[in-house]
């Protein structure tokens, strides 16, 4: 543990008691039985966390892949990769949204790594950087297991959009890295889709687990990763990716990666630059670190890449939001990854005819972390973000998207 301030009850032991507490009645959710919603060939949900039943078959195969409910790696023949289909929530008309999965099992036993990707819809770089990671593995010469999951949300991925959009009364959009770890017998599709791959495929196979994102639609972002340092093995990890800033936090309890770190598998999330785009320039970087973690655990030999120490990582543990208060048009005076001092100015605001309605100023010392990419706003829109270090952080802190 850090020697970081702390006042009453500090923010990972909130975060954690939070998280475990949601993961408590997910966990009794799953072992409901008969009151599940789903089909009965998912129904069979091991009593003991981290250990699943036997792969289960559902018997379908779509596209030359066999679909599965529940899923252990270990049943997987090593030294070769797979590619399944997980059988996730059932739409409106009875079907089932199915989630890609590609599992290299390496030839020698060793820990075992999940990637996860596509949580939000209009995530691109995230689920290339993943893709990428898996196609330069080689399950013959590895020890252990990398699981990939590309498209987790599959509904919001079809239109490019990251919330979720559930039909309950009318279309309600949900943010579904809100929703872990999930209730199989959830209010929403989301919560049980989420409920279902966090019980059935996620949680059972992690010793070790990697939820890749990107900034929201009309906000671009810096490189930069997002993890509780406090948690030595969290730490380590985070430090092995050559980008250029951690956000030490651990933000949000129900995210995916603190749903993980709730279960007692390390985890935490990087941010891989714009959402809707290819960033070809940025991915390599995410691309190297994750290659440097696995070689961390052991699943690869080869010498270490480069890390944050190569890019003198800057390390901040909040992050200041700077909101319009006019609507019209945006001018950034800064970009990303520009440090920025008390009282910079770091964008103005014109109306229609080109009169300047607002400045906007940093109220802290940090570096640019995030831009607003759309070009008007409203009041109340996120203009800029600067990652900063707070001395004496307390309590969940929130942020507006």
């Amino acid at each position: 543990m850090s020697d970081k301030p702390k006042k009453g009850l500090d923010r990972r032991d909130l975060i954690v008691a939070s998280i475990a507490s949601v993961g408590a009645a997910a966990v009794f959710a799953a072992n409901a039985g008969p009151a599940n919603a789903q089909d009965s060939a998912a129904s069979s949900v091991s009593p003991t966390p981290g250990a699943p039943s036997a792969t289960v078959y559902t018997g379908d195969v779509i596209q030359g892949k066999k679909v599965v409910s529940v899923l252990d790696v270990k049943d997987l023949e090593p030294g070769k990769e797979h590619f399944l289909y997980f059988q996730g929530v059932q739409m409106p008309t009875g079907q089932h949204w199915y989630v890609s999965v590609t599992v290299a099992r390496g030839a020698k036993p060793g820990k075992r790594a999940v990637l996860v990707s596509g949580v939000h819809g209009d995530e691109m770089s995230s689920v290339h950087t993943v893709q990428t990671v898996m196609n330069q593995l080689d399950p013959a010469e590895m020890s252990g297991t990398v699981m990939a999951v590309t498209d987790v949300s599959r509904p919001a991925m079809e239109s490019m959009q990251r919330r979720w959009p559930n039909s309950g009364r009318g279309i309600d959009l949900i943010d579904m890295n809100r929703e872990w770890p999930g209730n199989e017998n959830g209010a929403s599709a989301a919560s049980r889709h989420a409920g279902l791959l966090f019980n059935r495929l996620l949680r059972p196979n992690a010793d070790v687990a990697i939820d890749f994102h990107t900034g929201t639609t009309g906000f671009d972002a810096s490189a930069f990763n997002i993890g509780d340092m406090d948690v030595p093995e969290i730490k380590a990890m985070l430090e092995l990716y050559p980008v250029g800033q951690i956000f030490d936090n651990p933000v949000y309890p129900s995210v995916l990666h603190n749903a993980f770190v709730a279960a007692g598998i390390p985890s935490f999330c990087p941010e891989v630059g714009a959402a809707r785009i290819l960033d070809l320039e940025m991915i390599p970087l995410f691309v190297e670190g994750t290659m440097n973690v696995l070689k961390h655990h052991g699943i690869l030999a080869g010498p270490m890449g480069r890390t944050g120490k190569d890019v003198n990582v800057f390390v901040g543990n909040s992050a200041f939001p700077i909101l319009a208060t006019q609507a019209g048009f945006v001018e950034h005076l800064v970009k990303l990854n520009d440090k920025v001092g008390p009282g910079q100015k770091v964008a103005i605001q014109r109306n229609s005819f080109g009169e300047v309605v607002a400045e906007y100023t940093s109220s802290v010392a940090g570096e640019v972390a995030g831009l607003r990419s759309d070009t008007t706003a409203e009041a109340g829109n996120t203009l800029v973000f600067v990652l900063f270090h707070r001395a004496a952080p307390e309590g969940v802190e929130t942020y507006p998207e």
